[in-house]
């Protein structure tokens, strides 16, 4: 039997095949994704992780050429993943996916080190134009969200678009995230390797900058924005 090329190969006039690692939590969405890549002759998926540690343990032994990454984990999210990839010197492109909207979320990716962040709402029809895109080494943003930072940059945002969440910094948009899927504080805590003390602090100051009066609006509102 023919050995499969490598990742460096190519045959003839036919591209360099792109091996690419898939990080989300859900294994029917990772399945889904491959199917959209693998229908490309020069696409690879040549691992998945579900979890942060998983994916680290991927990028050491199979040296992907691309990784794409779901902001919500379980445990450590997207944007603290990607920040671990750059910690360690990794130049890997990252295309971060969230259901969450935009405006939120793409300066907070691009600051953490990714190259672009895709709605999972438009995977099936975007997922090859924003991987192809961020594999020649250029960001990738929706249009919409691309004006919007660039309004934001030259000061000419308006400030009915700013959502109050996005006075949350990241950690704190993480405990958030994970208070609305229905975690107390102890499961936090354990989740994210972090002291009870430390995640009841980050609590109170996610009710002051939301101006949330009490523990029951906090969880309500977090549950309302999270989709649960």
């Amino acid at each position: 039997m023919k050995p499969a090329p490598s990742k460096r190969e190519t045959t003839g006039d036919a591209p360099a095949i792109k091996r690419i690692l898939i990080v989300d939590d859900h294994p029917i969405v990772r399945q889904g994704i491959r199917h959209l890549l693998e229908q490309e002759p020069d696409l690879r998926v040549c691992c998945e992780a579900e979890s942060a540690g998983e994916a680290l343990q991927a990028l050491q032994k199979q040296k992907p050429d691309l990784a794409i990454v779901d902001i919500s984990l379980k445990g450590t999210d997207g944007i603290e993943l990607t920040k671990w990839i750059r910690a360690q010197d990794e130049k890997i492109p990252i295309l971060i996916l969230s259901m969450h909207d935009e405006k939120l979320y793409a300066n907070r990716v691009l600051r953490a080190g990714a190259h672009g962040y895709l709605m999972k709402a438009e995977v099936a029809d975007k997922i090859t134009i924003a991987v192809r895109k961020v594999l020649k080494g250029e960001i990738y943003l929706s249009e919409k969200v691309g004006q919007s930072i660039l309004q934001e940059v030259t000061g000419r945002g308006s400030a009915a678009d700013e959502s109050p969440i996005r006075q949350l910094s990241d950690r704190e948009l993480e405990v958030f995230r994970l208070i609305g899927q229905g975690l107390g504080t102890r499961e936090i805590a354990g989740q994210l390797h972090l002291s009870i003390k430390t995640i009841e602090t980050y609590r109170a100051h996610i009710k002051d900058k939301l101006g949330l009066a009490n523990a029951t609006q906090l969880v309500r509102f977090a549950a309302q924005w999270t989709g649960q």
